[in-house]
């Protein structure tokens, strides 16, 4: 996968604008330790476990990074899945154990500044070792990081009832650099559990006026991406923010489909649910759920 130079300065400054609001956010939150960000997880632990993850991203494009205190760690990232991210949440927030949402936000802000610093020379398309053995470009890890502040940056403004915005243009490489660099590049282990494989090619071509056309083919539980264009069974528009809100369950299928911001069309749009079973994001309610109370 090649990453154009629009793409790499677009994460870029996405990285750092959504990491100066998010660590504005929390550090200015009123009573963060008992308000909850959403049903399980107080403010101060969602500081904490977006704080975690910017140090994980950049300590995978910096190899030099002093090891962090969790045991085998390399070696639970490699057989994470989408399944079992939350035990790694749950072990990760153990270990990175501050809850102050202030010293959270200037750890956050020093990651990003480093991240930033020592990505200026990488090549963005590099794949990186990532969760359950997926292969991530360099510029994919920034649109993890951004999609993790935009997320968790609307929980955290819903509670404290302040505005936040989630750009589509923003949200977008989320998709553009993340699901699609990581079909091009070899998912791995990551994507296991999605239910049986099966022989039939499932391919669903994607359209939003802020991402690179493109069809992801489901065969024999192996996800690949093709150029626009080739055979599909179904078809996506979408706008970015609002696929990425319902993906990880801050709005429901139907209001997505109700805002008219996704459209599903095509000669068999009733494999989109099958497709979805395999190519999918971690379970939010699971995965909070187990976290660890402030």
């Amino acid at each position: 996968m090649t990453v154009t130079d629009e793409q790499w300065q677009a994460s870029r400054d996405a990285l750092r604008s959504a990491g100066d609001r998010f660590a504005d956010l929390v550090a200015g939150a009123p009573d963060p330790d008992r308000t909850m960000a959403t049903a399980d997880w107080s403010i101060s632990v969602t500081a904490a476990h977006v704080a975690s993850i910017a140090w994980l991203n950049a300590s995978l494009v910096d190899t030099g990074l002093p090891p962090a205190s969790v045991p085998d760690l390399d070696g639970r990232i490699r057989t994470t899945t989408v399944d079992t991210v939350d035990t790694l949440n749950v072990l990760t927030l153990e270990h990175f154990s501050e809850r102050d949402p202030r010293v959270n936000a200037e750890r956050l802000r020093a990651d990003v500044d480093h991240l930033l610093r020592v990505s200026e020379r990488c090549d963005p398309s590099l794949p990186i070792d990532w969760l359950g053995g997926a292969r991530v470009p360099v510029a994919g890890l920034f649109a993890h990081l951004v999609n993790e502040l935009l997320i968790h940056g609307l929980d955290v403004a819903r509670v404290v009832g302040v505005p936040w915005e989630v750009p589509s243009r923003d949200a977008g490489l989320f998709f553009d650099l993340l699901m699609v660099g990581v079909a091009r590049n070899g998912h791995g282990r990551l994507l296991d559990g999605g239910g049986p494989p099966r022989d039939r090619r499932v391919a669903v071509a994607f359209h939003s006026r802020y991402t690179t056309p493109v069809t992801l083919v489901l065969r024999n539980g192996v996800v690949t991406a093709e150029e626009p264009g080739a055979p599909a069974d179904a078809h996506v528009s979408f706008d970015p923010a609002t696929l990425n809100l319902m993906l990880f369950g801050r709005i429901s299928r139907l209001r997505a489909a109700l805002s008219g911001r996704l459209f599903v069309h095509g000669r068999r749009p009733w494999l989109l649910p099958a497709f979805l079973r395999t190519v999918r994001v971690p379970d939010v309610a699971r995965t909070q759920a187990l976290a660890p109370p402030a």
